[in-house]
């Protein structure tokens, strides 16, 4: 007698809608994902007005005196001389944040790094429900059936992308709600854009956090590693400030760090007039990575998974 093989699809579908119901019967999780965010928007986006730094009201309480040329007879009045320098701020202001952000205000920066944020928090508790599911016996139940091992993996792996996707469309209708600067190039096509190169970013970093969680019994073991590994994934990317401002050493980091390619491209898309070229790069970077991590966790679940 053959020995019965169920579709991988079907126990892929069965599986990720467990995963999927377990998130909603938990709303607190969806909660904190989102608070924290939203909090670094308010609080950091709004507090760090670097636009500020060259606007009028730098200059609103300085004093300044009338300008006497007694050889000419000319006297230049101090609002003359208020004015024109408010005038040359203004624009030095914009200057400065085009050149070096690309944008008119950091706000709009700074939000849409916290898209690739909210993907990196969301795939690392993948590799945390397959520590759970190990101590709770669950695994080992599904492993005593025929469904295939790489349809488990890709059920974290999918339901990660979901949610993503799911929460980083609630940060960007926020975004908006608090001043977002749209770029006159976007469309309704290009959320079809970012919901693409966010399923990859989520593809890759959730196949990374499973296969580190393959062999582990230890929550605490595995959120000390993707702490460890989602910080410099953070801070040595373009979330926050452009890789042009870091050291040499700090920008080659960034350069070949997943998340500043999801970030360049959902600012491509938003705020930023559209550069093809690099959108292109930067979803063949994303495209790969995702590719070359699945695999991975493919072929060590193959391995590893064991009851």
């Amino acid at each position: 007698m053959s020995e019965y093989r169920p579709s991988i699809l079907r126990g892929l579908l069965a599986l990720t809608i467990r995963e999927l119901k377990k998130w909603a019967k938990e709303p607190i999780i969806l909660l904190m994902a989102i608070l924290q965010p939203v909090i670094w928007m308010g609080l950091l986006g709004k507090a760090m007005n670097i636009n500020a730094i060259f606007s009028a009201n730098s200059l609103s309480n300085v004093n300044i005196p009338d300008i006497s040329i007694p050889d000419y007879g000319i006297t230049i009045p101090s609002l003359l001389i208020k004015q024109r320098l408010l005038e040359a701020f203004d624009s030095i202001g914009a200057n400065v944040m085009q050149n070096v952000f690309g944008v008119a205000d950091y706000f709009s920066y700074m939000s849409m790094g916290m898209i690739s944020m909210i993907v990196m928090f969301t795939t690392m508790f993948s590799g945390m429900s397959m520590v759970w599911d190990r101590r709770l016996g669950f695994l080992d139940k599904v492993l005593s059936t025929p469904v295939s091992r790489a349809a488990i993996i890709f059920s974290k792996v999918l339901n990660a992308a979901l949610r993503s996707m799911f929460q980083a469309t609630i940060i960007l209708a926020l975004a908006v709600v608090f001043g977002l600067k749209i770029s006159p190039t976007f469309s309704p096509v290009n959320l079809l854009g970012i919901y693409a190169a966010v399923f990859l970013l989520s593809v890759g970093l959730s196949s990374l956090f499973l296969a580190l969680a393959l062999r582990s019994t230890r929550h605490e073991t595995q959120m000390a590693v993707v702490n460890l590994i989602n910080m410099p994934l953070m801070f040595a990317s373009n979330v926050f400030f452009p890789t042009s401002m870091m050291p040499e050493w700090l920008r080659a980091i960034a350069s070949v760090n997943p998340v500043s390619y999801l970030t360049d491209a959902i600012r491509q898309l938003t705020i930023m007039p559209l550069d093809a070229s690099m959108l292109v790069t930067d979803f063949i970077y994303l495209g790969v990575f995702a590719a070359v991590l699945s695999a991975i966790g493919i072929t060590l679940s193959w391995k590893y998974l064991t009851r």
